[in-house]
């Protein structure tokens, strides 16, 4: 994508909420409603973990949760949400890592990419994300942090106990004592604020429709670049 990319996220981050400069604090309806904490496992060799049963592409690491849906990705502190979005130059680089296997619900043009890889992510968002991320699939294996501890208090709160988003961090902060080592993740991560259904849908339309503009003009610049 071209450099348009990051002005809609910004856009859609000053639409009246705070952003930090990696997550905008908007909760937004992602599909996801657990019932209860699920099953984490940690993918072989990589410091994040995935949830073989959740019917989404689920992750954890560096002490938030991540989920792909939608061409875009969203963290959270809580196992179900509230879910904010996240800046594509932003997502870490251990979670764009992760091969395609293990990604529950695979958009379709997963589908010509080797399992075993990483999602060709440039290929996807473009010349300006790969000119600024281009070498975010180059790492020493052997040098890969360790998983960071999952939160496991909270297995207790499900159902009606889940707790509220205004509660949520207050709970965090005194039960769950590691403290993030990326540093794409320290830059920021507020509690999502609760928007109504209406407007969280027309913020995720106006993405879309960005995101769609942008792969136009990508074809036709790379059309142009053959001719």
């Amino acid at each position: 994508m071209k450099s348009n990319l990051r002005s809609a996220f910004i856009g859609l981050a000053m639409l009246g909420c705070t952003a930090s400069p990696a997550i905008a604090a908007v909760s937004v309806s992602i599909g996801i409603n657990l019932p209860t904490y699920p099953r984490l496992v940690a993918v072989p060799g990589y410091p994040v973990y995935y949830a073989p049963a959740v019917d989404a592409n689920y992750f954890f690491y560096d002490g938030l949760y991540w989920v792909f849906n939608d061409d875009a990705w969203y963290s959270s502190r809580w196992y179900n949400g509230p879910w904010a979005l996240v800046d594509p130059y932003a997502v870490p680089a251990y979670v764009l890592r992760v091969p395609v296997r293990y990604y529950r619900r695979p958009p379709v043009y997963f589908r010509s990419w080797r399992a075993d890889a990483a999602p060709r992510w440039g290929d996807h968002w473009g010349r300006s994300w790969t000119d600024r991320r281009g070498d975010w699939n180059r790492w020493d294996r052997s040098a890969a942090p360790a998983a960071a501890p999952l939160p496991n208090y909270q297995r207790q709160y499900s159902g009606s106990r889940y707790p509220q988003p205004a509660d949520q961090a207050a709970l965090h902060e005194r039960n769950y004592q590691y403290r993030s080592r990326d540093a794409e993740v320290r830059q920021g991560t507020p509690m999502p604020s609760v928007r109504p259904p209406g407007e969280e849908q027309q913020i995720q339309r106006e993405r879309r429709q960005q995101q769609r503009e942008e792969r136009i003009q990508q074809k036709n610049s790379n059309q142009n670049d053959r001719g």
